[in-house]
């Protein structure tokens, strides 16, 4: 069968006869996707690629003969622009090694570890996280050939633009693709930026402690695992923890961080909205939000919400997303200040930052960030 802008072929990659049914089961049940083939090691994976041209491969990281990182660093080297979502366990081995696997080029992950109350609770849980993921990679892929739509849109806003205030705070929106998106942005904003900011980043339980921990080793501001209870400062990134929502909250001394468990939002449990709708109710117009790479809407309420209080937003573009979900939805809703590559965003943030402080008469555009704060830009 011919691709086609509605139908994809998948490549199934698991040393469980078991999973690969159930995937296979999965997958089929969808009329515009097909399993083509499957493989139960990495070796027969890469042999199987190069027979069968995949759309898209699900890929196992555990596998006897060839794991899935060494069969997704060899794949790399021939193939940039295949998506791979990993298939994972939820265990410190399996968090980490998916943090690996993002790192070497992997598009997005699905953890193994299903709904405790049966397998058909697991298989619906499996198939509403699995299918939306596969089927933006593959669109998003099977279009790249195109320019973006969206890319030369000009900006709108459809609430009239307040005059703006000094910022107080940044936060971050981003879901897939934002790890190795993090890993980019971080490092650039430097140790003195004088606000603080807080992150949602859609992943489970221990996989945002793992990434804040490799965020931390690559920038020069300290990145933290929120645990609750935090009393908000400059200097430090607070990234939301996996499973629970991440609140602003007002005390007699102070803001402070707050998590909870109250139900997802989106889907998402942390949710960009809940994060954003809690800080405008105390920052109002001295917000600054980015969203960046995801799938879904995730975000757009909360920008609507810093939006009609005067603040700044942020949106990634589409041609440097892994996928043009969430900052898509913000900018077609017209709430984007600006739209930016990848790269750009950290100085587009330290820009705006510095720009709408008492202290920008210190600071100008042709001082750029370093580990250790700014220096002049030679000419």
């Amino acid at each position: 069968m011919t691709n086609s802008d509605s139908h994809f072929r998948i490549l199934l990659v698991d040393d469980s006869p078991v999973v690969r049914r159930v995937l296979t089961d999965v997958i089929s049940g969808d009329p515009q996707l097909e399993v083509v083939g499957t493989a139960s090691n990495g070796r027969i994976a890469l042999e199987r690629i190069e027979q069968l041209k995949p759309n898209l491969v699900v890929l196992d990281i555990e596998m006897p003969e060839m794991d899935g990182l060494a069969t997704l660093a060899e794949l790399r080297k021939k193939n940039r622009r295949l998506p791979v979502i990993m298939f994972s366990t939820l265990t410190h081995r399996g968090a980490t090694a998916t943090l690996d696997a993002l790192t070497l080029g992997a598009d997005d992950y699905v953890p193994k570890e299903r709904n405790t109350l049966g397998l058909s609770a697991a298989i619906d849980d499996l198939r509403r996280d699995l299918l939306p993921k596969i089927h933006a990679l593959c669109t998003r892929n099977h279009s790249s050939g195109h320019p973006p739509k969206h890319a030369a849109a000009p900006l709108r806003c459809v609430l009239p633009k307040l005059p703006e205030r000094k910022i107080e705070i940044v936060a971050i929106g981003v879901s897939t693709g934002g790890p190795d998106a993090l890993c980019k942005l971080t490092p650039a904003i430097p140790r003195d930026l004088p606000v603080p900011v807080v992150l949602v980043q859609h992943m489970p339980p221990l996989f945002t402690k793992l990434l804040a921990e490799r965020l931390a080793m690559k920038s020069a501001i300290p990145v933290k695992e929120a645990a609750g209870g935090e009393l908000i400062e400059p200097g430090t990134i607070w990234l939301a923890p996996g499973g629970k929502h991440l609140k602003v909250v007002r005390h007699n001394d102070g803001m402070f961080l707050q998590t909870d468990d109250s139900p997802p939002r989106n889907y998402c449990r942390p949710s960009v909205d809940v994060l954003l709708e809690s800080i405008t109710e105390i920052y109002g117009g001295s917000t600054l939000a980015v969203i960046l790479t995801g799938m879904g809407s995730d975000g757009l309420h909360g920008c609507e919400m810093v939006r009609k209080h005067g603040g700044q937003i942020i949106a990634q573009d589409e041609a440097s997303s892994i996928v043009w979900g969430m900052p898509g939805a913000v900018v077609r809703a017209g709430l984007a200040d600006s739209v930016a590559p990848l790269l750009q965003i950290s100085e587009a943030v330290v820009q705006r930052v510095m720009k709408s402080r008492t202290s920008v008469k210190s600071w100008n555009v042709g001082q750029v960030p370093t580990r250790g704060g700014y220096v002049q830009q030679s000419e």
